[in-house]
């Protein structure tokens, strides 16, 4: 008699052997960089063969894309645009949010960075897949900042957007580079009031609570 489970054990196997080999590249690499990953310490630190590795993923690069685009979405379904309050309460409970989720999936933003600043000759999937998401994330703020100030226009909202990203970036390289003596939540709060003031300023309207 057949076993009619064991397609589905194997398919359960694979996705664990998957997220297995995905959590232990964003290790290495979090210690590495891009250039130090390789198949082989990823395979020393899952436990799998360099094979079972091959099998999921075609090369490094396409295991450091599938890491970066994995991070992404974690990272985007644990926030949202907040309803209620002023546009200065939800601006702040909205990177409040943004500021959380950076400290639980962390990745594609340590990993993606990284790889914009380089330059080569052939372009990376891996730095690819990345601007891919920070483009999706810039449509997404800029959706956001659109609610806060309607009518706001291109121009000042694409201002606000890069500004908006570009803060967020510059304090997460502050919390990667100094560690637990930076508060990133109470840096992003800051960073809230000042991206409230400049959409205030930008949408013609007075700075007030809205």
């Amino acid at each position: 008699m057949v076993d009619e489970k064991r397609p589905r054990r194997r398919r359960v196997n694979g996705e664990a052997s998957r997220l297995k080999i995905l959590d232990a590249t964003a290790e290495v690499a979090a210690e590495r960089g891009y250039e130090g990953t390789s198949i082989a310490l990823v395979s020393k630190k899952c436990g799998l063969p360099a094979s079972s590795i091959y099998w999921h993923f075609e090369d490094k690069d396409a295991l450091v894309a599938a890491v970066i685009e994995r991070s992404f979405e974690a990272w985007l379904s644990a926030w949202s645009i907040p309803n209620g309050g002023t546009a200065r309460e939800r601006i702040r409970e909205m990177l409040t949010q943004i500021a959380k989720a950076l400290l639980d999936s962390p990745d594609f933003l340590r990993l993606g960075l990284m790889l914009a600043l380089e330059r080569r000759p052939t372009e990376a999937r891996a730095r690819t897949m990345f601007l891919a998401v920070r483009d999706d994330a810039a449509r997404r703020v800029d959706h956001a900042l659109r609610e806060f100030a309607p009518g706001i226009s291109d121009a000042a909202a694409k201002l606000l957007t890069t500004y908006a990203i570009a803060g967020a970036d510059g304090l997460f390289i502050a919390k990667e580079i100094e560690g637990d003596c930076v508060d990133l939540l109470e840096l992003f709060d800051l960073h809230a009031h000042m991206l409230f003031d400049a959409v205030m300023r930008l949408s013609g309207q007075e700075s007030g609570e809205l």
